[in-house]
């Protein structure tokens, strides 16, 4: 945990370097979180080019918030609430549901799935691998919100619960049992699958 600390530390200064008027510090911060809130918005935003949009909005909305910023809380939980909200907003603005197909293909090797997705022994060693990463793009993309944010944080962005429970507001306890039921939806559509 100590180098999540200093990573705090940092941020904390560079923040308190913008809010005394060094504007240009600000890009220090985005260039830093750019790619991760890329990451985390891409499962409601699914078209590139408006990930890209939302992601430079949430910098914005930050941007103009950040002389209300406290330190509170860790600077990126600060702009991954942003950046969750603005994507909301996006959807709500698109008037649609988010996308079926979701979090990239990649990202999905990065799913820890426990039971099914770690014993090659059994028949699902048969199965494409790409089958197995749309059927969890496909079930993540039709999670419950709540439980799709956490999911996402969790295992994309590999997060602590303690870090996961302050961007969703919630009790750590809640945030496990988010995460428990996401994967045991993962893990039933990969049984079906088998």
């Amino acid at each position: 945990m100590g180098d999540n600390q200093s990573q705090n530390q940092i941020d904390l200064e560079i923040v308190k370097r913008v809010q005394r008027g060094d504007k240009s510090a600000f890009d220090i911060l985005v260039i830093k979180y750019q790619h991760k809130l890329a990451k985390l918005v891409l499962p409601y935003v699914h078209d590139r080019d408006d990930v890209l949009d939302v992601v430079q909005e949430s910098f914005i909305k930050a941007y103009k918030a950040l002389p209300r910023f406290r330190g509170d809380s860790a600077f990126y939980t600060w702009l991954y609430r942003i950046a969750i909200n603005t994507s909301k907003n996006y959807l709500t603005a698109q008037s649609r549901r988010p996308p079926r197909s979701d979090v990239d293909a990649v990202d999905a090797e990065f799913y820890d799935g426990g039971s099914v997705m770690h014993d090659n022994t059994t028949p699902e060693a048969n199965l494409s691998t790409q089958q197995i990463k749309d059927t969890i793009n496909r079930v993540i993309s039709d999670l419950p919100e709540e439980l799709k944010i956490a999911i996402t944080l969790r295992e994309f962005e590999a997060m602590s619960y303690d870090e996961i429970a302050d961007i969703m507001d919630c009790p750590v306890g809640t945030v496990r049992s988010r995460i428990f039921r996401a994967r045991e939806a993962i893990d039933n559509e990969i049984k079906v699958l088998l």
